[in-house]
């Protein structure tokens, strides 16, 4: 047998089609499905192949007859999926998707006799009856251009491409298809292929990500099969291909591999890879059809696709339901999947899900919150998704939508029940009412869910819940259904559905003397001028004049500003302020406003003396109907005030931090909210839903994922140094430890990596003999390896050193020499990355530029003693290059002169390759044959 290959092709290419071939694709050469599809590149339909499905699959029932659609309405429907007008990718996906799923009305007389028939494009109910095929190398032409692009695998359902499939070398990051992938999506590349795609799958051999058309790089999802078909796997990977199949593979390019895999097939059985498992969990016919019918949904013009664990809930939800109690009610229960996981978007997929099975007759949904704006949230989110709810907005319209069973969906909040049944005595006896009850740990117990049931004895109730159930819940919730599925905290961060959670205890002294104020201020006012150091000491003293309740909340106040400037400010992300009243909010904001380095809001319900946590005393709910009133008349309503103050938090520049005392603890979803900072006291369900408003994921503007943690900065002492089990503090303490298991991580463990992750930096060139020779450095990296090394371990250093500098316990348990020489270090090693991206002429990576590490370079190190990184030069553009040289190359050696215009030169030619591969390839060795020389 050969040697290993380790190339794309090899190792994930070849084996992905040998499987998908035997999962029931036929294999077309690119030059059969070239001719399928008329010969044209800018045709991405197989004509031919659905005009013969749609003939087979589509006939018309008249007085008991059979009658095929004639053949110009075979071409007419053939026309109407070619031709949909594109309109941006996702609305022009939708359509299509619309097409697939509901087929096209198309008028066709007989005997006379004019009518409208629906033809099908899919037989979704029956797998078998259409036609699978699987090409490589799909070339298509790009949007406006002549040139074309070459997906690697493409699955298509009856000739329309269903599913495009990137593949990589397991050298290469997924991460590497998955933005390939966003790339060809793009309407300057082949977007019309896009448009039809249900499924998109970017792998290596040891790791996948699937997602949807349009979809960022953050949602694309991996898929842990939950179903044991190990054997199934293993027997599509290692089944022997037929003859004719093999024979079409190994044809064209793929001809000089043939005897290779003749070779590893004679060897044995081959062990199952991740990217196996992943198309064999996606990509199978009958799981490909479900997937796209069932468990994709277009949220305001956005298409999402079911994470694994909301399909198999799903799954488990509707076997559960088709059972029955001894009086014929169907079996619910519970499903906690944690926040930020997508419960929403289960719960519309179960609805749907619902109403299709054919088990399931004339299904109808109750959705039931207990709050106002979370009852508004649910119903927006299945409106979004074109299902359409009705909202009750009292408790007699409640009545009138259930007992004159005028809607399939409807929304309420709990206390309309109740309301409802003090009108007229109702009982609604159908079994097939279904009780989606949201933050059931809330709801389902009570005066109010007693009335629910009332109204409703025989309904099935499937409760979800964001966060673990308590100890006394789970003997509660086990009398009616127990738990149905488990989407716990730890499986989600490992998944990377939601950004794992730092914790750090912070304390404010109040009485400090002046030596330990000075030393204070010297480690956190880094990046200030002597005179903005003076003005924010001066401002710090106004705290002596305050009354000592104040006193508390301004010195936070200082401390939170402070905290953010340093660390986040200018980075895009934003913060939390819990409160704990409203008189407090107040306060945090005006002293925010007077210290004046950071911007603020506060977001609160309207006044009432009822509330026990407000202060007694007259002043402070003076101030807050004072300030209740302001913001009614400047923007008109609470509604709109919510809604404006929202959405600037979200998407403008400011505020930076919102301020809150209940309201947004729960059900707020803001992802660039990256800091909590706690001071009050929280426990128990609220304390794990305040913590989970910044776990969310976040793109920036460039597609990267900038927000690796979320941080939780604690001055209520509610968890203190967090060196026990979570279980052990009272705020915690009715859980089970399991349940909680990765919710929070102390910030110190973080910060503990920084040793070793700086002498992992410092052990790439232990080779160096003197530590002070810049080019020693330089040359060293040389090596393209070595170089992806070195920058692998920067990025970790400085992402671990920005946490660290944002700590209180580090900065002052670091002694000051420590702290400089980390900082120090950052500045060297990110100065030597800048000057060998520009010697080595590489391309700049704009994670270079994350925006916390940004930060910490803006704040601990001057802008002027980082270099700046260079775009690429085009040594075709002789003035251009050689200002470049002059300007970079005023401090270099000779031979850093020479790799700097030695490696642009070859970068431009390889990216020439393609306009004349034989001169430039040649040209291309000649170049690298004058590098080693001059090294030698």
């Amino acid at each position: 047998m050969e040697g290993f290959r380790f190339n794309e092709e090899y190792l994930s290419q070849i084996p992905a089609l040998q499987l998908l071939i035997n999962l029931g694709f036929k294999y077309l050469t690119p030059d059969q499905a070239l001719a399928a599809r008329g010969g044209k590149t800018g045709n991405v339909l197989l004509e031919e192949v659905l005009r013969e499905r749609l003939k087979k699959n589509n006939r018309i029932q008249y007085k008991g007859q059979s009658y095929l659609f004639s053949e110009e309405n075979i071409q007419t429907a053939i026309q109407r999926l070619k031709n949909v007008k594109y309109d941006g990718l996702l609305k022009t996906n939708e359509a299509i998707y619309d097409l697939l799923t509901l087929g096209v009305a198309l008028e066709q007389s007989i005997e006379g006799d004019s009518k409208s028939y629906t033809l099908n494009f899919i037989d979704w109910k029956n797998p078998g009856n259409n036609d699978y095929h699987v090409t490589a190398e799909f070339s298509v032409e790009r949007s406006k251009s002549e040139e074309t692009c070459r997906p690697d695998i493409v699955l298509f359902v009856n000739g329309i491409p269903f599913t495009v499939i990137e593949c990589k070398s397991p050298k290469v990051e997924v991460g590497q298809a998955v933005s390939q992938m966003i790339r060809n999506q793009r309407d300057e590349y082949i977007p019309k292929l896009f448009t039809y795609a249900q499924l998109v799958v970017g792998v290596n051999k040891n790791a996948g990500q699937y997602a949807t058309s349009g979809t960022p790089a953050k949602f694309w999802a991996l898929w842990r099969e939950q179903l044991d078909e190990h054997q199934f796997v293993a027997g599509a990977a290692n089944k022997s291909l037929a003859t004719e199949d093999k024979d079409a593979l190994f044809s064209g390019d793929f001809a000089i591999a043939r005897s290779f895999f003749d070779a590893l097939e004679r060897e044995g059985v081959r062990q199952v890879t991740e990217q196996d498992r992943t198309i064999y969990s996606l990509c199978r016919p009958e799981r490909l059809l479900d997937l796209a019918l069932q468990f994709t949904v277009f949220d305001g013009g956005i298409r999402k696709i079911a994470r694994y664990q909301q399909f198999f809930a799903i799954k488990r939800v509707i076997q559960r339901v088709k059972n029955r109690d001894d009086i014929g009610r169907r079996l619910g229960g519970i499903i906690w999947h944690t926040q930020g996981s997508g419960k929403s978007l289960t719960m519309v997929m179960l609805a749907r899900a619902l109403a299709m099975d054919p088990d399931i007759r004339n299904p109808r949904v109750v959705l039931v919150t207990d709050r106002v704006d979370l009852d508004k949230q649910l119903g927006n989110t299945f409106a979004a998704c074109g299902l359409s709810p009705d909202r009750a907005d009292s408790g007699r319209h409640l009545l009138e939508l259930v007992s004159e069973n005028k809607a399939h969906i409807v929304t309420t909040l709990i206390h309309k029940f109740d309301k409802a049944l003090s009108i007229k005595k109702h009982i609604e006896e159908s079994a097939d009412v279904f009780i989606l009850v949201d933050e059931s740990h809330r709801t389902n117990f009570g005066g109010f869910a007693a009335r629910m049931r009332q109204m409703f004895p025989m309904a099935c109730y499937l409760g979800f819940t964001g966060t673990p159930l308590m100890k006394k819940e789970k003997n509660n919730f086990s009398k009616f259904g127990g738990l149905i599925d488990t989407y716990a905290i730890d499986q989600a961060v490992k998944d990377g559905a939601v950004v794992p959670l730092l914790y750090e205890a912070r304390h404010v002294e109040m009485e400090q003397n002046e030596k330990a104020i000075d030393t204070w201020f010297e480690r956190h006012t880094q990046g200030l001028t002597d005179a903005q150091k003076a003005d924010l000491k001066k401002k710090y003293s106004r705290a002596e004049m305050l009354n000592k309740a104040d006193q508390v909340i301004y010195m936070r106040a200082f401390d939170i500003s402070e905290h953010f400037r340093q660390n986040w400010q200018g980075t895009g992300f934003r913060a939390q302020l819990v409160a704990p009243s409203k008189a407090a909010a107040l306060m945090y904001k005006k002293f925010l406003d007077d210290i004046g380095h950071v911007t603020s809001e506060v977001i609160m319900s309207p006044p009432d003396t009822r509330e026990g946590n407000e202060e007694t005393d007259d002043e402070p709910t003076d101030l807050v109907v004072a300030f209740w009133e302001k913001m009614m008349k400047r923007y008109g309503s609470e509604e709109e005030y919510n809604k404006q103050v929202i959405n600037q938090f979200k998407y403008g520049d400011e505020p930076e931090i919102l301020i809150v005392v209940d309201k947004l603890l729960t059900g707020f979803d803001a992802p660039r909210n990256t800091v909590l900072y706690l001071t009050r006291k929280l426990r128990e369900h609220t304390l794990l839903q305040a913590i989970a408003r910044v776990n969310r994921l976040y793109d920036d503007d460039e597609g990267t994922q900038p927000k690796e943690f979320g941080y939780i900065i604690d001055y209520a002492g509610v968890l203190g140094e967090l060196d026990q089990a979570l279980t052990t503090y009272s705020a915690l303490d009715g859980y089970d430890e399991a349940d909680l298991a990765g919710a929070l991580t102390s910030i110190s463990e973080e910060v503990s990596k920084l040793p070793q992750r700086h002498a992992d930096l410092w052990d790439l060139f232990r080779e160096v003999k003197n530590q002070h020779d810049e080019e020693a450095y330089e040359q060293l990296l040389a090596d393209e390896k070595l170089r992806a090394d070195f920058y692998e371990r920067l990025s970790a250093y400085a992402k671990t050193l920005a946490i660290a500098m944002s700590s209180e316990q580090f900065i002052v348990s670091t002694p000051e020499k420590k702290l400089q020489s980390y900082k120090n270090d950052l500045k060297r090693f990110t100065n030597l990355k800048a000057s060998v991206k520009l010697r080595y002429a590489e391309s700049v990576d704009y994670r270079d530029f994350e925006p916390k590490i940004k930060k910490l370079l803006d704040t601990h190190i001057t802008a002027s003693e980082v270099i700046r990184l260079n775009d690429p030069v085009n040594i075709f553009d002789e003035k251009a290059f050689k200002q470049v040289v002059e300007e970079q190359g005023e401090s270099k050696a000779t031979a850093a002169k020479a790799d700097m215009i030695a490696h642009a030169t070859k970068k431009a030619i390889s990216e020439r390759l393609e306009q004349d591969p034989a001169f430039f390839e040649k040209f291309s060795k000649m170049i690298q044959q004058a590098i080693d020389d001059f090294r030698a």
